[in-house]
């Protein structure tokens, strides 16, 4: 198909959950599934598209079920948050030890580690053909890392928010419980929200409908997904 041929974005955002660097494993990080996921993203990049990412921390620490189990809900996220810059920095040195250019940016300012999250800088570093790492959420409580994917690739004006998850679109019901979970191709915004599809968080949902991004959900499990996507092939649902 000659759509699938050139890419089909300009500028995109990744959202990688924690989960999506586990691999096989019950947490922290797989060197392996963080290594192939580097290669897909420098893939893109050098497609020439502009690339940025925002990493979660779940595989770390979960500062909602923290929370949950008796923390102070602000600590908690806090602390979730210091996960995702581990996260950053453990993509940074997968993709620079293949070549790709990139800057990890937090929000908590880090300086030691990371450079300080201001814009301009970020589309500088990304007209520049850099990688760009958004590490530690919004840099506020109470806001989870897809809010922060929704606000940066606003920021940054992406052309699309492709979420990684670990099935290939936007199901009624989890797939991996629910044999009979219906697939949807393509979603609009307030379906999303009416019918409470656990996809990303209404604040996220809301802030892409508000900026028309479109959210593609895909697998980052399925060798290749990334690179697929941005073509405009693949297994994806869409939300616009």
């Amino acid at each position: 198909m000659p759509e699938q041929a050139s890419p089909k974005y300009r500028r995109v955002l990744l959202k990688l959950s924690g989960e999506a660097l586990m691999g096989e494993r019950e947490f922290g990080l797989d060197s392996g599934t963080v290594d192939r996921i580097a290669s897909e993203i420098k893939t893109v990049s050098e497609l020439g598209i502009e690339v940025c990412i925002v990493v979660g921390g779940g595989n770390i620490f979960r500062g909602v079920s923290a929370a949950s189990a008796g923390m102070d809900r602000a600590s908690a996220d806090y602390m979730g948050m210091l996960a995702t810059i581990m996260n950053a920095l453990a993509m940074q040195s997968a993709l620079e030890g293949i070549g790709a250019q990139t800057r990890v940016l937090s929000a908590i300012p880090m300086q030691s580690v990371s450079e300080p999250y201001i814009r301009r800088r970020a589309v500088r570093h990304m007209e520049k053909g850099r990688i760009v790492i958004f590490a530690a959420g919004t840099g506020n409580p109470f806001f989870t890392t897809d809010t922060a994917a929704a606000l940066r690739a606003s920021e940054m004006g992406c052309d699309a928010l492709l979420k990684a998850t670990k099935v290939d679109g936007v199901y009624s019901a989890d797939p991996e419980t629910n044999p009979d979970a219906e697939r949807y191709e393509s979603l609009a915004y307030l379906e999303v929200l009416s019918r409470d599809l656990k996809v990303m968080d209404a604040a996220a949902v809301s802030l892409a409908r508000e900026n028309n991004i479109p959210i593609l959900v895909f697998s980052i499990h399925n060798a290749g997904a990334f690179v697929d996507v941005v073509k405009g092939g693949g297994m994806y649902t869409i939300i616009s």
